[in-house]
């Protein structure tokens, strides 16, 4: 009767009929205890196993073998190894069966060494090996990622006779292909005598892990071919490898495939399609798959997130999280951490903060991923503080890669000197700078106007540290020297280059020709980005301002022209404030907004005290052909402008604003910024497409280089 409510797994039943044999004459044996304590370990319930355990140790039927070996999966299960052991240790007959269930639990709990160990001491008890024991040691070889090991453990199975066994060779297929030998993996799976689905399904998983994406569906076609089934598992290997590389017309193949064949629709094979459709930029599929699943996991959740938010979906992807709160579904790491991207990129710093103490809560925040990516989103919502003190927490660890970050944090806020201090610090610790530390560097000292140190990292990459330039330093280099206004120097820099000329290399090109209107040298930067891609419309935008600021209006109008005929759109400047716990946005010129009638008050206010203390409209920023009452009508009303308004009017006297545009800020903005700071007695924080500029008593921390 036990046995057939476990069988059924009706296990709470089985528990009760127990307890009733107990409290009755009828009393109970080993096998009785063994198949409750089987029902205990499906329902994870520790004390009331420990209890039958007591109660067999009570009523000395703990003897048998079989009950002995249930006893120890039972405490592996819970991670109690010293109770497993203790019971094997006074266990008087000792089969196979048992040595497995000690050796197996062991690798289970990752003790690797303690398996080996115990396996050593069933050969000296002359006890023979059997498939099972051998399987747990692959995998134990796989988990200690021990090529030369696992060799050896491949020779034993062929000494003790057990080279044709299907779950062996299973094993020793996922142990190869774990440790990046795909080659000796596809060895053993040939010369299997009987290959099973589940053989099939561990290769083409392994040739996925170890991206061989077409290896992987030329196996899948083979196995179709031989007539043999597949199941979600195939599928989601196969999904997982079109993610890889983003094939997203053979993951919708696919797609198909699992309707064709009736596949069971679960959990895991819906989140690798939405995991897959994420991907590949396909959100309305992913969204689809997500929206009507009947069970979502942490996973599922994480997927959709984090699609949204690689694909741009910044705020979506917040609520998505408010969603996945209300649902009750506890978010993990890479949830939070996806989620404090999302805040670095909206510029949020209320919700960043708040995604922080989550991390905190769950004990995540120490990772060292998780805080690189925190100092990477403080310093992009604009808070450089907050970002050193979450670097300089001396009871973490910090790689190069949080070094990297904060460098990077230091030079989009103009402390190009303070990034330099860090790299010495960093070098004085020993760290070893890469590729990356230098791209930092050299960005922090085009920022910061700093040309002769730039220069001097610049040689240093590889006489000092062996890093061969790349094309990112060298375009941050270029930068830097046409920044400074060095623009002959930086072209000759780009003809000695010792490979061909990257699309970022001459837009750093032409956007210093635009700073420092150098017409000849920004047509040519711009005619060879436009033979690389006519579709851009930002090299047009630039071409354009070029010979705006020159005043050729008819090269202006011929410009412009190319683009309408090419169905090319300037992309409209908007700013993003955050009141509340809510983001508004701004566009260009806008008067659409609730509060309208009051920012256009405050700006007059406004603009009424600036004029009183000195300012003058610099409308050469306006790169339009129109009077000059237009051109100052259109510079009131800059998204910036707009924004700003809102915050003072919605935000309490003295308090700081902060403001993200998409663009960069232009000329007449950022004296108006300064001069708003001195008049309403606010810092002013704004983050332009390029750096922040800190606004604070009529000064900005750029010093007016940016």
């Amino acid at each position: 009767m036990l046995n057939g409510y476990l069988r059924n797994q009706c296990y709470k039943e089985t528990i009760e009929l127990f307890e009733l044999m107990g409290a009755s004459d009828w009393g109970f044996d080993s096998y009785s205890c063994n198949f409750v304590l089987k029902a205990c370990m499906e329902l994870e319930d520790y004390e009331r196993g420990r209890e039958v355990i007591k109660r067999a140790v009570d009523h000395r039927v703990d003897g048998d073998k079989f009950l002995g070996s249930s006893m120890i999966n039972f405490f592996m299960k819970f991670g109690d190894f010293d109770s497993a052991r203790r019971v094997f240790n006074q266990m008087i007959s000792i089969d196979v069966v048992c040595w497995n269930s000690m050796i197996g639990g062991y690798v289970k709990g990752c003790y690797y060494v303690a398996a080996f160990d115990l396996f050593r001491e069933m050969i000296l008890c002359g006890v023979r090996p059997s498939a099972i024991t051998m399987v747990s040691l692959v995998q134990a070889c796989g988990g200690m990622r021990d090529l030369e090991l696992g060799k050896r453990v491949h020779g034993l199975v062929l000494v003790f006779g057990w080279g044709a066994d299907v779950l062996v060779h299973t094993a020793l297929i996922d142990m190869y292909s774990k440790l990046g030998e795909h080659e000796r993996a596809r060895s053993v799976f040939d010369i299997m005598p009987a290959k099973t689905l589940v053989s099939w399904n561990v290769i083409i998983s392994g040739y996925v892990q170890n991206c061989l994406v077409y290896e992987a569906f030329d196996l899948f076609q083979k196995l179709v071919l031989t007539g043999g089934g597949f199941d979600s598992g195939t599928i989601i290997s196969l999904l997982q490898s079109c993610a890889q590389v983003a094939d997203l017309d053979s993951g919708k193949v696919l797609h198909g495939y699992i309707f064709r064949k009736g596949l069971n629709i679960n959990v895991i094979l819906c989140t690798a399609l939405v995991d897959l459709y994420s991907k590949c930029g396909a959100l309305k599929e992913a969204t689809f798959v997500f929206d009507r699943m009947k069970n979502r996991n942490v996973i599922t959740w994480t997927a959709m997130l984090v699609g949204l938010a690689q694909n741009g979906h910044a705020e979506d992807a917040i609520r998505l999280f408010g969603k996945m709160q209300e649902e009750g579904v506890t978010a993990n790491s890479t949830t939070l951490v996806s989620l404090v991207h999302c805040c670095a990129h909206l510029g949020s710093l209320k919700k960043g903060r708040s995604v922080h103490a989550r991390l905190l809560r769950y004990g995540y925040a120490f990772d060292v991923v998780n805080r690189t990516a925190l100092i990477d989103m403080y310093a992009k919502c604009g808070n450089i503080n907050y970002a050193e003190r979450v670097f300089e927490d001396v009871s973490l660890f910090k790689d190069v890669i949080s070094w990297n970050s904060m460098i990077t944090g230091y030079g989009m806020h103009g402390q190009g000197h303070k990034a330099l201090d860090l790299y010495r610090r960093m070098l004085e610790e020993g760290l070893k700078p890469n590729k990356t530390t230098f791209v930092s560097l050299l960005s922090a000292c085009s920022h910061s106007g700093l040309v002769d140190q730039g220069r001097s990292l610049f040689l240093s990459m590889e006489s000092d540290h062996s890093i061969r330039a790349n094309e990112k330093h060298y375009a941050c280099y270029v930068d830097l020297l046409s920044r400074a206004g060095h623009i002959k120097e930086a072209e000759v820099l780009i003809k000695q280059m010792p490979f061909q000329s990257s699309r970022e290399v001459f837009e750093a090109l032409l956007n210093g020709c635009r700073m420092h209107k150098n017409i000849d040298i920004g047509i040519k930067a711009a005619d060879y980005l436009l033979s690389l891609d006519a579709t851009n419309p930002g090299i047009y935008i630039m071409l354009s301002n070029i010979y705006a600021e020159a005043r050729r209006w008819d090269a202006v109008d011929h410009i412009r022209g190319l683009m309408r005929g090419r169905g090319l759109k300037k992309t409209p400047g908007y700013s993003l404030i955050e009141v509340g716990k809510q983001l508004h946005a701004f566009f260009a010129g806008e008067d659409s907004h609730p509060n309208s009638v009051e920012i256009d008050r405050i700006l007059e206010n406004l603009k009424s005290e600036l004029e009183a203390l000195g300012y003058v409209p610099d409308t050469s920023c306006v790169l339009r052909d129109v009077d000059e009452a237009m051109k100052i009508k259109s510079l009131w009303r800059h998204s910036e402008r707009l924004a700003i308004a809102f915050g003072l009017l919605h935000t309490p006297a003295g308090s700081l604003i902060r403001i993200s545009k998409n663009l960069r800020v232009c000329g007449d903005c950022h004296t108006v910024t300064k001069y708003i700071s001195k008049v309403v007695k606010r810092e002013i924080i704004v983050r332009d497409a390029n750096r922040f500029h800190h606004f604070v008593d009529g000064k900005c921390s750029c010093n007016d280089y940016w």
